[in-house]
Protein backbone atom coordinates (compact mmCIF):
# COMPACT_ATOMS: atom_id res chain seq x y z
CA UNK A 1 0.00 0.00 0.00
CA UNK A 2 1.61 3.26 -1.15
CA UNK A 3 1.45 5.93 1.95
CA UNK A 4 3.02 9.05 2.73
CA UNK A 5 3.98 11.08 5.99
CA UNK A 6 2.55 14.43 6.74
CA UNK A 7 3.85 15.97 10.06
CA UNK A 8 5.67 19.14 10.63
CA UNK A 9 7.99 17.45 13.23
CA UNK A 10 11.20 16.13 11.84
CA UNK A 11 11.83 13.46 14.53
CA UNK A 12 7.88 12.28 14.11
CA UNK A 13 8.23 11.79 10.52
CA UNK A 14 11.66 9.30 10.76
CA UNK A 15 10.40 7.71 14.12
CA UNK A 16 7.41 6.68 12.14
CA UNK A 17 9.33 5.59 8.87
CA UNK A 18 11.37 3.64 11.18
CA UNK A 19 8.78 1.98 12.20
CA UNK A 20 6.87 0.97 9.19
CA UNK A 21 10.16 0.16 7.32
CA UNK A 22 11.29 -2.18 9.99
CA UNK A 23 7.35 -3.74 10.85
CA UNK A 24 5.60 -3.22 8.22
CA UNK A 25 6.66 -4.34 4.93
CA UNK A 26 3.84 -3.76 3.21
CA UNK A 27 3.28 -0.10 3.74
CA UNK A 28 5.49 1.76 0.92
CA UNK A 29 6.33 5.03 2.18
CA UNK A 30 6.70 7.32 -1.26
CA UNK A 31 7.18 10.18 0.67
CA UNK A 32 7.11 13.09 3.45
CA UNK A 33 6.15 16.28 3.66
CA UNK A 34 6.03 19.11 6.30
CA UNK A 35 2.64 20.87 6.23
CA UNK A 36 -0.66 21.57 4.74
CA UNK A 37 0.78 23.00 1.45
CA UNK A 38 3.49 20.62 0.72
CA UNK A 39 1.09 17.97 2.07
CA UNK A 40 -1.58 18.72 -0.84
CA UNK A 41 1.31 19.06 -3.36
CA UNK A 42 2.47 15.46 -2.11
CA UNK A 43 -0.78 13.99 -2.34
CA UNK A 44 -1.07 15.47 -5.97
CA UNK A 45 1.61 13.97 -6.87
CA UNK A 46 2.64 10.54 -5.29
CA UNK A 47 -1.61 9.91 -5.14
CA UNK A 48 -0.96 7.46 -1.93
CA UNK A 49 -3.54 5.23 -1.14
CA UNK A 50 -2.96 5.55 2.64
CA UNK A 51 -1.90 9.56 4.40
CA UNK A 52 -0.67 9.46 8.08
CA UNK A 53 -1.50 13.07 8.63
CA UNK A 54 -0.84 15.17 11.93
CA UNK A 55 -3.48 17.12 13.41
CA UNK A 56 -1.72 20.17 14.21
CA UNK A 57 1.34 21.95 12.24
CA UNK A 58 2.49 25.68 11.41
CA UNK A 59 0.89 26.45 8.56
CA UNK A 60 -2.61 24.89 9.47
CA UNK A 61 -4.46 21.68 10.59
CA UNK A 62 -4.53 18.22 9.18
CA UNK A 63 -8.23 18.87 9.23
CA UNK A 64 -7.92 21.84 6.38
CA UNK A 65 -5.60 19.39 4.02
CA UNK A 66 -8.77 17.01 4.61
CA UNK A 67 -10.63 19.43 3.57
CA UNK A 68 -9.25 20.09 0.47
CA UNK A 69 -8.47 16.38 -1.01
CA UNK A 70 -10.59 13.97 -2.74
CA UNK A 71 -12.17 12.13 0.52
CA UNK A 72 -12.94 9.50 -1.52
CA UNK A 73 -9.11 7.88 -3.19
CA UNK A 74 -7.18 7.88 0.27
CA UNK A 75 -7.42 6.51 3.73
CA UNK A 76 -6.30 8.77 6.71
CA UNK A 77 -5.01 8.20 9.91
CA UNK A 78 -4.36 11.02 11.72
CA UNK A 79 -1.32 11.34 14.20
CA UNK A 80 -1.97 14.04 17.04
CA UNK A 81 -0.11 15.03 20.52
CA UNK A 82 -3.09 15.31 23.30
CA UNK A 83 -5.37 17.49 22.13
CA UNK A 84 -9.18 16.81 23.68
CA UNK A 85 -11.56 18.06 21.55
CA UNK A 86 -10.03 17.30 18.27
CA UNK A 87 -9.61 13.58 19.02
CA UNK A 88 -13.41 13.95 20.55
CA UNK A 89 -14.55 14.73 16.97
CA UNK A 90 -11.98 12.49 15.42
CA UNK A 91 -13.79 9.67 17.45
CA UNK A 92 -16.94 10.68 17.22
CA UNK A 93 -16.45 10.08 13.40
CA UNK A 94 -15.23 6.84 14.17
CA UNK A 95 -12.16 7.79 12.28
CA UNK A 96 -8.60 6.20 12.77
CA UNK A 97 -6.13 8.07 15.02
CA UNK A 98 -2.41 7.44 16.94
CA UNK A 99 -1.49 9.36 19.92
CA UNK A 100 1.82 10.61 19.89
CA UNK A 101 4.28 8.93 20.57
CA UNK A 102 3.00 6.05 18.03
CA UNK A 103 3.04 2.53 19.95
CA UNK A 104 3.76 -0.32 17.59
CA UNK A 105 0.43 -2.21 18.45
CA UNK A 106 -2.08 0.91 18.35
CA UNK A 107 -0.13 1.32 14.75
CA UNK A 108 -0.65 -2.43 14.20
CA UNK A 109 -4.06 -2.59 14.52
CA UNK A 110 -4.80 1.54 12.52
CA UNK A 111 -3.26 -0.78 9.70
CA UNK A 112 -4.95 -3.97 10.07
CA UNK A 113 -8.44 -1.99 9.91
CA UNK A 114 -6.91 0.27 7.01
CA UNK A 115 -5.79 -2.77 4.82
CA UNK A 116 -9.57 -4.80 5.33
CA UNK A 117 -11.34 -1.12 4.35
CA UNK A 118 -11.78 -0.69 0.63
CA UNK A 119 -12.46 2.62 -0.35
CA UNK A 120 -16.09 3.25 -0.14
CA UNK A 121 -18.65 6.50 0.12
CA UNK A 122 -18.67 5.06 3.72
CA UNK A 123 -15.15 5.69 4.17
CA UNK A 124 -15.60 9.49 2.66
CA UNK A 125 -19.01 10.25 4.89
CA UNK A 126 -16.81 9.60 8.01
CA UNK A 127 -14.13 12.10 6.60
CA UNK A 128 -16.77 14.30 5.86
CA UNK A 129 -18.42 13.81 9.03
CA UNK A 130 -15.52 14.38 11.14
CA UNK A 131 -15.05 17.84 8.78
CA UNK A 132 -18.45 18.89 10.17
CA UNK A 133 -18.31 17.63 13.75
CA UNK A 134 -15.15 20.43 14.20
CA UNK A 135 -17.61 23.15 14.26
CA UNK A 136 -20.22 21.23 16.74
CA UNK A 137 -20.00 17.81 17.68
CA UNK A 138 -24.27 16.53 16.43
CA UNK A 139 -23.53 12.75 15.14
CA UNK A 140 -21.34 9.89 15.93
CA UNK A 141 -20.79 7.23 13.36
CA UNK A 142 -21.51 3.74 14.43
CA UNK A 143 -20.11 0.60 12.46
CA UNK A 144 -23.87 -1.53 12.72
CA UNK A 145 -24.01 -5.09 11.14
CA UNK A 146 -24.96 -3.30 7.95
CA UNK A 147 -22.40 -0.36 7.57
CA UNK A 148 -22.13 2.40 9.01
CA UNK A 149 -24.95 4.48 10.52
CA UNK A 150 -25.27 8.01 11.12
CA UNK A 151 -27.12 9.48 14.03
CA UNK A 152 -27.54 12.72 15.68
CA UNK A 153 -26.48 12.27 19.34
CA UNK A 154 -29.70 13.90 20.58
CA UNK A 155 -31.73 10.92 19.79
CA UNK A 156 -29.87 8.36 21.42
CA UNK A 157 -31.83 7.33 24.71
CA UNK A 158 -29.57 4.88 25.91
CA UNK A 159 -26.99 2.00 25.52
CA UNK A 160 -26.54 -1.11 26.73
CA UNK A 161 -23.60 -3.82 26.46
CA UNK A 162 -24.25 -7.25 24.54
CA UNK A 163 -20.89 -8.78 25.02
CA UNK A 164 -18.49 -7.69 22.05
CA UNK A 165 -21.49 -5.70 21.01
CA UNK A 166 -23.30 -2.43 22.16
CA UNK A 167 -27.25 -1.97 21.08
CA UNK A 168 -27.78 1.72 20.81
CA UNK A 169 -31.52 2.89 21.53
CA UNK A 170 -33.64 5.82 19.21
CA UNK A 171 -36.15 8.00 19.69
CA UNK A 172 -38.10 6.64 16.99
CA UNK A 173 -37.86 3.36 18.68
CA UNK A 174 -35.10 1.78 16.43
CA UNK A 175 -32.49 -0.49 17.83
CA UNK A 176 -28.78 -0.27 15.84
CA UNK A 177 -26.26 -2.83 16.88
CA UNK A 178 -22.65 -1.77 17.17
CA UNK A 179 -19.68 -3.80 16.62
CA UNK A 180 -18.10 -2.32 19.16
CA UNK A 181 -17.90 -2.77 23.31
CA UNK A 182 -19.63 -0.41 25.75
CA UNK A 183 -16.21 0.79 27.44
CA UNK A 184 -15.17 2.25 23.42
CA UNK A 185 -18.16 4.90 23.75
CA UNK A 186 -18.01 5.29 27.60
CA UNK A 187 -15.34 8.57 27.60
CA UNK A 188 -16.85 10.63 24.58
CA UNK A 189 -20.51 9.56 25.45
CA UNK A 190 -19.99 11.26 28.73
CA UNK A 191 -18.98 14.49 27.69
CA UNK A 192 -22.56 14.81 25.80
CA UNK A 193 -24.86 14.43 28.70
CA UNK A 194 -24.87 10.47 29.34
CA UNK A 195 -23.78 9.12 32.19
CA UNK A 196 -22.78 5.00 32.77
CA UNK A 197 -25.09 3.80 35.49
CA UNK A 198 -23.75 0.28 35.12
CA UNK A 199 -21.24 -1.40 33.71
CA UNK A 200 -23.94 -2.82 31.10
CA UNK A 201 -25.85 0.99 30.65
CA UNK A 202 -25.17 3.76 29.29
CA UNK A 203 -28.00 6.42 29.48
CA UNK A 204 -28.80 9.80 28.44
CA UNK A 205 -29.89 12.54 31.00
CA UNK A 206 -31.92 14.50 28.62
CA UNK A 207 -34.73 11.32 28.68
CA UNK A 208 -34.23 10.17 32.27
CA UNK A 209 -37.67 10.07 33.45
CA UNK A 210 -37.34 9.43 37.12
CA UNK A 211 -35.11 7.75 39.70
CA UNK A 212 -36.34 4.52 42.07
CA UNK A 213 -34.27 4.94 45.36
CA UNK A 214 -32.90 1.00 45.78
CA UNK A 215 -29.78 -0.13 46.97
CA UNK A 216 -28.45 1.01 43.63
CA UNK A 217 -31.71 2.47 42.61
CA UNK A 218 -33.39 2.22 39.50
CA UNK A 219 -33.20 5.24 36.18
CA UNK A 220 -36.71 5.18 34.26
CA UNK A 221 -36.30 6.50 30.91
CA UNK A 222 -39.06 8.03 28.80
CA UNK A 223 -38.89 5.29 26.50
CA UNK A 224 -40.51 3.20 29.87
CA UNK A 225 -37.01 1.19 30.21
CA UNK A 226 -35.96 0.43 33.65
CA UNK A 227 -31.96 0.40 33.88
CA UNK A 228 -30.25 -0.20 37.21
CA UNK A 229 -27.91 1.65 38.77
CA UNK A 230 -24.80 -0.31 40.60
CA UNK A 231 -24.13 0.39 44.11
CA UNK A 232 -20.67 2.11 42.74
CA UNK A 233 -22.16 4.13 40.93
CA UNK A 234 -25.16 5.47 42.47
CA UNK A 235 -23.21 8.37 44.75
CA UNK A 236 -21.55 9.64 41.74
CA UNK A 237 -25.41 9.49 40.01
CA UNK A 238 -26.75 11.30 42.76
CA UNK A 239 -24.50 14.04 42.28
CA UNK A 240 -24.61 14.58 38.51
CA UNK A 241 -28.47 14.70 39.45
CA UNK A 242 -27.79 17.32 41.63
CA UNK A 243 -26.57 19.92 38.91
CA UNK A 244 -30.20 19.02 37.16
CA UNK A 245 -32.35 20.70 40.28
Amino acid sequence: MRAVIIDDERRARNYLRGILEDQFKKIDIVGEADGVETGLQLIEDKLPELVFLDVQMQDGTGFDLLAKINRSKVHIIFISAYDRFAITAIKFSAVDFLLKPVEISDLSMALDKVQKTKLTDEVQSKLDLLLSNLNKIEKIALPSLNGIEFVKIETIIRCESDNNYTNFYLTNGEKIIVSKTLKEFEDILESKGFFRTHKSHIINLAFLKKYVKGEGGIAVMEDGSEITVSRRRKEEFLEVLSNFI
